[in-house]
């Protein structure tokens, strides 16, 4: 039995109506050209499937449509979901996105902060700098209930409910950039470390948190296209290295269960849950399932083990923070590592660095790794950071994005005592005098 998550957006369409039309895509768009012919239309349809059955061949890379590695029934659904549109490989497919993630940049706003660009000059209008600059893409988080979270982790940023972002996005929206929504399925942070069920969860059965996850997420992408935010990107989950909704939904890169009764296959139902209501409520939009590097072989592992649970994603996003995640002994060797594996071993599938930072004039919190004999706590050695970190990744074919974290995070002019609780030390802005940081400039070098 196919368990492809578009399978059911196949059947109301009427498959047996799609399989009897051609319909030809322009021939830049070649992911799917299985008979290399220059279109992609229903004859590719059959030669995939003639592949499958060995009646034919083709070499793998060509026939394995959806990038996962093997080729099978899954890689048929994927080119039909091209051909009718529901999956779309337009000019966004190489295109490169360079943003960040400011998820906070209203409650700055609201608090006064005051920005200024590097030379000085003041910026009234954060969004249009940035545009104007060259960043195209920005992210921002959504909690299920944030109205759950405690004082602390409001202090540390949790306030993101569904009005917050339906406002922050449709301004992201109507300033031209793409939007990227980060799903925490979660009431506050949901990372390596914790992905605590939500409140109003947390009675549910596995079934039930399956069908909560789908229709969760299909109310919040109906609620963000009804308010002129479509989504561009979704994020279903927030660093689940270790798996999501926990504990049934807790489990190890490796494929290895949790002793506290998560599964892999529990997790693989989550994830397809948020990933079926994207594909049905935003067939424009790419999935990215989101991990971090904690440590460095678990992003081959886990990305193996989504595979085999046929997960249902377009791109690989990745935390890289060299303070927690550097373990190589270089500043970029545990990046350029696993960068080189996944591009070996899912060279059709695209990566992006959904976070990253590095320090302007302290180090970031609980920081295990020391590079400041090379890079400096100090607006240089923060530029030498992005400078490298973007000449790094421009060296991979198959990075297609990166976020900086928090650049936005400025305490300068507010009206309050501060906006959070701490300042956020790797910032694009200097929280002391509200000025732009050299990092920024060299950060849009990616494109």
């Amino acid at each position: 039995m196919c368990r492809c998550a578009h399978c059911g957006t196949l059947l109301k369409r009427g498959l047996p109506l799609v399989l009897a039309l051609v319909l030809s895509l322009p021939a830049a768009a070649m992911r799917g050209d299985v008979n290399n012919d220059g279109r992609v239309n229903v004859s590719d349809v059959t030669k995939l499937v003639n592949v499958i059955l060995s009646i034919e061949s083709v070499d793998n890379t060509i026939a394995d449509v959806n990038g996962d590695v093997r080729v099978n029934v899954s890689d048929v659904t994927y080119l039909i979901n091209i051909i009718i549109g529901v999956i779309v490989v337009d000019d966004d497919e190489d295109l490169k996105l360079v943003g960040g993630d400011v998820s906070m940049l209203t409650k700055y706003e609201e608090k006064g902060s005051i920005y200024y660009d590097k030379n000085g000059t003041r910026i009234n209008d954060v969004l249009a700098y940035y545009k104007q600059q060259g960043m195209n893409a920005l992210r921002v988080r959504l909690f299920v209930n944030p109205a759950h979270a405690t004082a602390t982790q409001v202090g540390e940023g949790v306030i993101q409910d569904l009005d917050y972002v339906k406002a922050l996005g449709k301004r992201i929206k109507d300033a031209g950039f793409k939007f990227v929504l980060d799903l925490h399925y979660s009431d506050s942070w949901a990372d390596p470390g914790k992905q605590t069920l939500p409140a109003d969860w947390a009675n549910l059965s596995v079934d039930q948190l399956e069908q909560k996850v789908e229709d969760y997420t299909r109310e919040v992408l109906q609620t963000l296209v009804a308010a002129g935010a479509r989504p561009d990107y979704v994020q279903v989950g927030n660093e689940v290295t270790y798996g999501m909704l926990w504990p049934t939904g807790h489990c190890w890169p490796s494929g290895a269960d949790y002793s506290g009764g998560g599964t892999w296959e529990n997790f693989a139902r989550y994830l397809n849950a948020g990933s079926r209501a994207v594909r049905e409520e935003c067939p424009r939009a790419k999935i990215i399932i989101h991990i971090e590097l904690s440590r460095y072989t678990n992003a081959i592992a886990f990305f193996t083990q989504a595979a085999e649970h046929n997960v249902d994603f377009d791109i690989m996003g990745l935390s890289y923070y060299p303070a927690y995640h550097a373990q190589t002994g270089t500043i970029f060797g545990t990046l350029t590592t696993v960068l080189s594996s996944l591009q070996g071993s899912f060279p059709n599938t695209p990566v992006m660095i959904m976070e990253t930072a590095y320090g302007y004039a302290w180090n970031l919190p609980d920081t295990k790794y020391d590079f400041t004999s090379s890079y400096p706590y100090s607006e240089a050695g923060q530029a030498k950071f992005a400078r490298d970190l973007v000449t790094t990744l421009n060296a991979r074919s198959n990075v297609k994005g990166i976020f900086w974290w928090w650049p936005e995070a400025n305490e300068y002019g507010n009206n309050s005592y501060q906006v959070t609780t701490n300042w956020w030390n790797g910032s694009l802005i200097d929280n002391r005098n509200g000025r732009m940081q050299q990092a920024f400039y060299e950060l849009l070098n990616f494109k």
